[in-house]
């Protein structure tokens, strides 16, 4: 981990540890579904279930990103992503994130067109059974996320302090080719690293201290960004407690260089930030109208 890696404090930002997740788990995805003899692919990424942050990471650490697949149905890979880091003064070596993905595989040749997922093969019957059991529960959670597309993050002249339109904050982002895959369209790790850059603005502006990440809720990705579209990230506070803040993420896109420019709701996530300060964190409970724990 280099200093351009973390926040001025020193401590590594949860969006560049969350995209290094999301690699580890596109490059294990992509190889198994094209592990046959079949028509090539590129795994997307569509869920990101609950990533806990367990331990802080620190410029000149060391960090290994592991992915294993633990399940696969018909169109969809479920991916198990360990992070740990090796102090390389000391040799001593921690586990510091832990994240379950879910991706499809999308044809090279036609990128609306998601493909079939070679089987993988099982150590026990149970491992199946309960692989199947979460996919149909995250599968319930992004159709719930989807009928709240038309929630969106509304600007307010002169908030006051300690409330929601007071931290609320948001990022304009033009996506360039250095942000896509072979397919043209944004890396799930890009838009998740810009997703946490503004929650930790959000978190920031409200207790005025260091914060880090404490946990990332379901993030769900609803539809593609292609090269070239405008995207807008938004964050707003949903909930503190003495010691943490939730912030509420949107991610919409705009297509601004169509004929026919409709702005969609891309993904959407709610992520804890903790305070590195002994300052409480308050908010003025009319503020939060909106409460989502989990997106």
């Amino acid at each position: 981990m280099r200093p351009d890696d973390a926040n001025v404090a020193g401590n590594v930002h949860g969006g560049t540890i969350l995209k290094m997740i999301e690699e580890a788990g596109a490059i294990i995805s992509t190889r198994h579904c094209n592990s046959q003899n079949r028509e090539r692919c590129v795994a997307a990424l569509a869920r990101v279930e609950r990533t806990d942050f367990l331990s802080p990471l620190c410029i000149g650490e060391v960090v290994h990103a592991s992915a294993e697949i633990t399940y696969t149905s018909k169109h969809s890979v479920e991916v198990q992503v360990n992070v740990t880091s090796e102090n390389i003064l000391t040799g001593v070596t921690k586990l510091t994130n832990k994240a379950t993905l879910w991706y499809v595989p999308l044809s090279l040749e036609d990128v609306d067109r998601v493909l079939e997922v070679p089987p993988v093969v099982y150590s026990r019957q149970e491992q199946e059974q309960e692989g199947r059991k979460r996919y149909e529960a995250q599968k319930l959670e992004r159709m719930e996320t989807k009928w709240r597309n038309g929630d969106i993050v509304q600007p307010v002249l002169n908030p006051e302090p300690n409330t929601v339109s007071y931290s609320q904050s948001s990022l304009i982002h033009l996506v360039g080719p250095s942000d896509c895959t072979l397919h043209g369209f944004v890396h799930g790790g890009v838009t998740m690293k810009l997703m946490d850059d503004v929650a930790g603005i959000v978190a920031t502006r409200h207790c005025k201290t260091n914060v880090v990440t404490a946990s990332v809720d379901a993030i769900n990705f609803h539809d593609k960004i292609k090269k070239g579209f405008i995207i807008t990230i938004s964050g707003r506070m949903t909930f503190t407690s003495n010691k943490s803040m939730e912030i509420e993420v949107l991610v919409d896109a705009n297509p601004v260089l169509t004929n026919t420019p409709k702005r969609y709701r891309a993904a959407a996530a709610a992520a804890r930030k903790l305070p590195l300060a002994k300052n409480p964190v308050h908010v003025e409970s009319q503020s939060c109208a909106v409460l989502v724990s989990q997106c």
